[in-house]
C-alpha cells in the first residue's frame, strides 16, 4: 500500500521522482513487485515473540542486498503502522547535520508514498529546542538510502502509510541521543515503525569485514549505542548509518524493555564472487513484549 486515502492524490503535486528505478532496482512495476516478493518469501527467519517495533536493513542495490533486506521485511509482513520513520545516512557531502525532503511524497514504480510534514515539523522543533540544530530541507536529492527500502515497505505492509525521512550527515552521539528522545515521544503517541538504513564495512576483504561487521551486530543485539561509537573510534567496527542505528536504539530503549534479533548477514562478495573488497549487510529487528 502506498498513500493515505484521507488525502486526495490530486493534492500531492510535489512528488520526488525516483532517481533509482532502472538502476538500483527494476523500473517495471511488476518486475519490481515480483522481485521484492521473492526476497521476502525466500527469507527463513526464526519465530520472533513480541511486537516488532523497528528494523535494521541494508541499502545497497537490490541485486546486492535485497536478499538480506528480505529477512527483516519478512518479520514485519502484514503489519500496519500509520507512520514509517526511516533514519539513514546522507552520503553526499553537505555541512548541515540532519536533512529531510522538501517534497510532499516519494515515488517508486509501485506508487506514491506521502511524507508526513506535520511530523517533520515536530521533529524540527524538537531538534532546535534540544540541540540548537536546524533540520535542513533538500529538493530532488539523489540519496538512495531512504528510497531503496520503500518498495519493501510497499510490498510488506498491510495498510497505507506515511513516511518520515531523516538523513544524517555528521556523526554526533549527543545529537543522536536527543533525536532518539524525540522519536521516542512520537513512538509513544502514534502507531509508528522505526527503521535504520545502513550498510556495514566497506572495501575490506571478506575476512576482515566479517570481524568488523560482527562487532556492529553485537552492539545492535546488546542495544548499545555508545558501543557503536566506541567501535567506530577504535576502528573495530564501521557502518555508514551508524548514527541512524544509534538514534534508533536510543529511541526504542527509552520506551521500555526491548529485544534485538539478528536475522541474517551477507556481503557483496556473496553476489559478485569478489571477496577482496566487500560491503557488509545485516538484517535485524527489535521487538517489545
Amino acid at each position: 500500500m502506498c498513500y493515505n486515502r484521507s488525502e486526495p492524490m490530486s493534492k500531492l503535486t510535489d512528488i520526488r521522482p525516483s532517481p533509482l528505478a532502472g538502476r538500483w532496482y527494476p523500473a517495471d512495476p511488476k518486475t519490481l513487485a515480483d522481485s521484492v516478493d521473492d526476497f521476502i518469501n525466500q527469507a527463513e527467519i526464526p519465530e520472533i515473540s513480541g511486537k516488532v517495533i523497528a528494523l535494521v536493513s541494508p541499502h545497497a542495490g537490490h541485486m546486492y542486498s535485497g536478499q538480506v533486506a528480505g529477512h527483516c521485511f519478512a518479520a514485519i509482513r502484514d503489519l500496519s503502522p500509520e507512520l514509517v520513520v526511516i533514519l539513514s545516512p546522507y552520503h553526499p557531502y553537505h555541512s548541515p547535520v540532519i536533512f529531510t525532503t522538501t517534497h510532499q511524497a516519494y515515488e517508486t514504480p509501485l506508487g506514491i508514498v506521502p511524507v508526513d510534514h506535520d511530523m517533520l515539523e515536530t521533529v524540527a522543533k524538537g531538534l532546535l529546542d534540544k540541540t540548537g540544530i536546524k533540520l535542513s530541507r533538500v529538493t530532488n536529492d539523489g540519496e538512495h538510502a531512504v528510497e531503496i527500502l520503500l518498495p519493501f515497505f510497499q510490498r510488506a505492509l498491510a495498510e497505507e502509510f506515511r513516511l518520515l525521512p531523516l538523513m544524517i550527515r555528521q556523526q554526533d552521539s549527543d545529537v543522536m541521543q536527543a533525536l532518539g528522545d524525540i522519536l521516542a515521544e512520537i513512538l509513544a503517541e502514534r502507531n509508528v515503525f522505526l527503521t535504520a538504513s545502513t550498510d556495514l564495512s566497506h572495501n575490506k576483504s571478506a575476512e576482515k569485514a566479517l570481524g568488523l561487521d560482527q562487532t556492529i551486530i553485537d552492539h545492535i543485539i546488546s542495544l548499545d549505542p555508545d558501543g557503536l561509537y566506541q567501535a567506530q573510534r577504535s576502528f573495530t567496527g564501521e557502518a555508514c548509518g551508524l548514527d541512524a542505528l544509534a538514534a534508533l536504539l536510543w529511541a526504542a530503549k527509552s520506551r521500555g524493555s526491548v529485544t534485538a534479533h539478528h536475522l541474517h548477514y551477507a556481503h557483496s562478495g556473496d553476489i559478485t564472487g569478489d571477496n577482496t573488497g566487500v560491503v557488509g549487510y545485516a538484517a535485524a529487528v527489535l521487538t517489545r513484549e
